[in-house]
């Protein structure tokens, strides 16, 4: 892996506690590691499938999806030879869909570069869509065996405790102190199980608030631990004000189906399909003919918070005439029943199941939001 520039010299302790760090993970992942699917296997294309699902989504969410996902499209040149509009509705409510897009861009790139095998090449695996320095880290160290580490942010949370690294973990100086510590922890010997068992640390034991330190494997190399600085460290990254966006969308329905459209241009929802919809507070924003959305009086609202966003939605059911002229470009009328398999953006999602069309009710666990119905 080329070196970070300027890279943080590490004490001679330090390198002591780092090789130490790892002897002690490795046996608490042996002792307490999840038994989860893409642990059970050192196949490239399944390991980097789950790390794409799992950022920023919670385990218990990605299980599903990580199998049906895997029946759909078992290879990746199946990944690479398939529409774009059914990966997204394999993907459907997941969320943070440019995940989707970047998988199969990357994999497309896959099967005409590197004859259907995630590339080994660190420089190659970087250069792939969607695939950074922790993606590469992981797929690398856990497919490959290679000696490179993973750092998420339940690893940075936990290494910056041990080691005592102060300072919001997303400077730059602490930053790279955490990536120069991660990668003397790797072992030669298991790389892919210490760089997991690190992160499972982070996310079971050393948690962001009320870490478990009576159960910590590693508690006595822990600097924060010794000196109770275990909720103060790592100061929490500084976060702008979510920006507060105010829509509304039309539920168009005719008998039992419902009206979608594509969205196009730039942006996360880029060709999902969506409800008619627009920013402002009145129906007429939406700008579709009387006939096309003549409102039933049923009125749902959700609230979504994704990355700086949270977006107040209120959506019309309305009712269209038989006949009635569709407006120009990519709409179409789907059976309410089918709009599970639909790649529907979580907002929208979430209107489906409140007004009961085909979804099931139960919210999903999808990371991406808290649903407040009104």
């Amino acid at each position: 892996m080329p070196p970070r520039s300027p890279k943080p010299r590490l004490t001679t302790d330090a390198r002591r506690r780092a090789a130490e760090l790892s002897t002690r993970l490795l046996g608490f992942y042996d002792r307490e590691g999840r038994d989860l699917p893409w642990r059970q296997t050192k196949d490239p294309y399944r390991v980097w499938v789950s790390e794409v699902m799992l950022q920023q989504t919670q385990v218990v969410t990605v299980l599903p999806y990580y199998a049906r996902f895997l029946e759909a499209f078992p290879t990746v040149r199946a990944l690479a030879e398939s529409a774009t509009d059914d990966v997204l509705a394999m993907w459907a409510g997941l969320g943070y869909y440019g995940r989707a897009r970047n998988l199969q861009a990357a994999a497309r790139v896959v099967v005409a570069n590197h004859g259907g095998v995630f590339p080994r090449d660190w420089a190659d695996a970087l250069a792939l869509p969607g695939v950074g320095r922790y993606m590469a880290g992981a797929v690398l160290s856990i497919a490959f065996g290679q000696r490179l580490p993973a750092v998420d942010g339940n690893a940075e949370r936990a290494l910056a405790r041990v080691f005592l690294v102060r300072g919001h973990i997303g400077s730059g100086r602490a930053k790279a102190r955490i990536h120069a510590l991660a990668e003397a922890a790797v072992p030669a010997d298991r790389p892919g199980d210490h760089n997991q068992a690190l992160m499972e640390l982070g996310a079971l034991v050393c948690t962001p608030r009320a870490p478990q330190c009576g159960r910590c494997a590693v508690r006595e190399l822990c600097g924060a631990a010794e000196r109770g600085l275990q909720e103060a460290i790592p100061r929490p990254r500084p976060r702008p004000a979510a920006r507060a966006v105010t829509a509304v969308a039309a539920v168009v329905r005719r008998d039992s189906r419902v009206l979608i459209r594509r969205q196009s241009g730039p942006g996360a929802w880029s060709g999902l399909w969506v409800f008619p919809h627009a920013e402002g507070h009145e129906l007429d924003a939406v700008g579709l003919p009387a006939d096309l959305a003549a409102p039933t009086g049923r009125v749902v609202q959700v609230r979504h918070t994704v990355m700086q966003r949270r977006i107040d939605l209120k959506a019309h059911e309305c009712r269209a005439a038989q006949g009635v002229a569709l407006p120009q470009g990519e709409w179409r009328w789907v059976k309410a029943s089918e709009l599970e398999a639909v790649a529907l953006p979580a907002p929208h999602r979430k209107v489906a199941r409140l007004l009961g069309l085909g979804l099931p009710p139960t919210r999903l666990l999808d990371a991406e939001g808290v649903e407040h119905a009104g």
